[in-house]
């Protein structure tokens, strides 16, 4: 008598599982496949018939909200009105919330506080000096975790200071300190209310989906009419950008409070209030914090695209670098980006886990920063080196950058051409001209008999009406120059990381030099993979498609380590003792195990390539980014929007179907867990 064994160990019809998990869906497969392909090649046919919508989507039936959003924007600028107040009143209350704490925080740590206006203003407080401000980081370093820490952050601060960037470092440091806080009350707040209520979240998810899905461009035109060309406009567009983490994530902890202790708040009589403050606040504390540094690295990651309506510091001397194509000063100022949020988060991560009770503020500690605050302060009026970091002994590696890219060109042009050439025709161009021939309805109809595969009728028709929406606004052929060129890189960013990810789960080592790498990925803003590539390989969709794998690595990288790693030890051991040679226990127990994990990274990976996409538009492609960044050149709100709202349901779409798919492994190869 023979078992049915639906274990991964031992199987050798992971295809067939496959299979039954899509039931009886594979016909649609196959005909969408064949239909595809004749559409592809049967555009001569379809316009002898006269078949004016068998490829293009027709522009008769293109209707574009662009022009309705725009209107809209310019009547609440100059005409909407409350009764009480206009909404131009409503925008410059909030400006004057914003403004006045950031200019504290700029005197503090850059200008001083002055007294006048413009350039007949006096001085006359100064700003802490660099060594004020260094001791005072590398105090809350020590208060936070140990002396190791307080070194790393001081040494880091120092790296500001020693390469000419503490001026630029301390413009940017101004404006985390306001929109951090702010966005991390914003999305506590939000989050508290969804896990309070389910309309709430029922509410709030689509809008959190749209502000963590638009290109960031987008919505910096209509903030331009709103706010004005300026440092608060900046911190208006990185709050926006930067708070959906930790609204998600707010209510991801305080649902997984246990309930014994959700009991307990009841039982001792505590109110809403109550329980929420001073029970379910405390106890997801680690699981916040974790909110807090998403929104601080998310904040620095739009320093420069801030930057573009007025925000200054570091992001603005990398995308002055990148204008000019001055490599060295651009990396500087990037790795500046990086020493600052590489300080922050090693310092929100300590704070995260943190035992309030082991480790205290001692008030010598606290005499002794205080006594440096003071002592330079006074020391600062009279010794200048004290105040401001001496140029003379400053550091540069500007000119090391610019004479490596100089040497690389000299010397391996050729190279370089001929593996962008062999890249282009060989992979890129072939599926370019696939995704342009392929007609827009076979992919309306396509995704949703995917949809319908995974998901049944919901997810059909979900993925359906977003994928129409885009032909229907007449974007269509950008949206396909969008999702070639995201393929793309995908599937390359996919097969480095998964190997990647691979080795790392199994080597020690390349583990912590393959997590030093990542890490340095993740940091770089993605304005700085630009500068490099492009005076390699100048512009066009190579260099395109060089930086969004950078860009995008990452996540394949770390979602396969983590899925291998996680997988249960007894199983493994079982695949070893059944006589599993090591490449069978890759194949069909490891990778099986952890393909939940590996999809979830491929759902990021995609997430990060659209985003770096409109970054990309500064190179010359012709996608939806492109479309973009001509609507913020020419301050066309409706344009923005639209083309923003496009890249948006590419990567909503993108997100249900590998979820939907994620969730069929789960309980194809986990069901205990689902």
């Amino acid at each position: 008598m023979s078992t049915r064994n639906d274990s991964p160990v031992g199987s050798s019809g992971n295809l067939r599982s496959i299979s039954r998990r899509l039931g009886g869906a594979w016909p649609w497969f196959v005909g969408l496949f064949v239909t595809a392909v004749l559409a592809a090649t049967s555009d001569d046919v379809a316009s002898r018939r006269g078949w004016v919508w068998w490829r293009d989507y027709p522009e008769g039936w293109v209707r574009s909200p662009a022009d309705v959003i725009s209107r809209a924007t310019k009547w609440l600028v100059n005409e909407a009105t409350f009764g009480l107040f206009s909404f131009t009143q409503f925008t410059r209350a909030i400006s004057f919330v914003i403004e006045r704490p950031y200019g504290w925080a700029r005197a503090i740590l850059v200008d001083g506080f002055m007294d006048g206006v413009g350039r007949r203003a006096d001085q006359i407080v100064p700003p802490l000096s660099w060594i004020a401000v260094i001791v005072l980081v590398a105090a809350l370093g020590r208060h936070a975790s140990n002396r190791r820490l307080a070194v790393l952050i001081a040494a880091l601060f120092a790296y500001l200071a020693v390469f000419g960037q503490w001026a630029s470092a301390m413009v940017t440091l101004s404006s985390m300190v306001i929109a951090v806080p702010i966005g991390v009350a914003i999305g506590l707040g939000l989050g508290i209310a969804s896990y309070r209520s389910a309309r709430v979240e029922r509410l709030s998810t689509p809008v959190l989906d749209l502000m963590q899905t638009i290109p960031t461009f987008a919505y910096l035109v209509p903030i331009l009419f709103f706010f004005g060309f300026g440092p608060v406009a900046a911190l208006f567009a990185t709050i926006i950008y930067a708070m959906p983490p930790m609204a998600r994530i707010t209510t991801l902890s305080l649902r997984g409070v246990p309930s014994d202790i959700k009991d307990f708040g009841e039982m001792i009589g505590c109110s809403t209030r109550q329980m929420t403050w001073r029970v379910l606040v405390p106890t997801a504390k680690a699981g916040l914090m974790v909110g807090v540094n998403q929104v601080i690295m998310l904040s620095l990651n739009m320093v420069i695209i801030a930057s573009m309506i007025g925000a200054g510091g570091l992001g603005f001397d990398v995308l002055e670098s990148l204008r000019r194509l001055d490599i060295g000063r651009g990396l500087e100022a990037g790795l500046a980006i990086v020493a600052l949020a590489i300080a922050l988060d090693r310092l929100s991560q300590a704070y995260a886990v943190r035992d309030t009770g082991a480790v205290r503020a001692s008030r010598r500690a606290s005499l002794v920063v205080g006594a440096v605050v003071v002592a330079t302060f006074a020391l600062g009026y009279v010794i200048e080196a004290v105040r401001n970091y001496p140029a003379s002994l400053g550091v540069t590696s500007g000119s090391f950058w610019d004479d490596l890219i100089s040497w690389i060109n000299v010397n391996y042009y050729d190279t370089l051409e001929a593996i962008k050439l062999f890249v282009l025709d060989g992979f890129m161009l072939p599926v370019k001209r696939l995704f342009l021939a392929t007609p827009w309805w076979w992919w309306v109809v396509g995704l949703g008999a995917v949809g319908w595969a995974l998901g049944r009728v919901r997810l059909a028709i979900t993925v359906m009406s977003l994928t129409a929406f885009i032909a229907l606004v007449g974007l269509w052929e950008f949206a396909m120059f969008t999702v070639y060129l995201c393929s793309v890189s995908v599937i390359v960013a996919m097969l480095i990381g998964v190997p990647l990810g691979v080795w790392a789960a199994h080597n020690e080592r390349a583990s912590r030099v393959i997590g030093v790498v990542i890490d340095t990925l993740q940091t770089l803003p993605s304005f700085v993979y630009l500068i490099p590539v492009v005076m390699l390989f100048r512009v066009g969709d190579f260099t395109a498609f060089i930086a969004i794998v950078l860009y995008a690595l990452a996540p394949a990288v770390r979602y396969t380590w983590h899925g291998i790693r996680e997988i249960d030890a007894q199983v493994v051991e079982a695949a070893t003792v059944s006589g599993c040679t090591p490449r069978q226990l890759l194949t069909r127990v490891k990778l099986p195990l952890a393909l939940p994990e590996i999809l979830l990274g491929l759902n990021q990976t995609i997430m990060l390539a659209l985003s770096m996409l409109v970054i990309t538009a500064l190179v010359g492609t012709r996608d939806l980014g492109q479309e973009v960044y001509v609507a913020l050149v020419k301050a066309s709100t409706g344009r923005g929007i639209v083309a923003g709202l496009c890249i948006a349901f590419i990567a909503i779409v993108a997100d249900r179907l590998i979820a939907a798919a994620a969730r069929s492994a789960r309980e194809r190869y986990r069901p205990e867990q689902v």
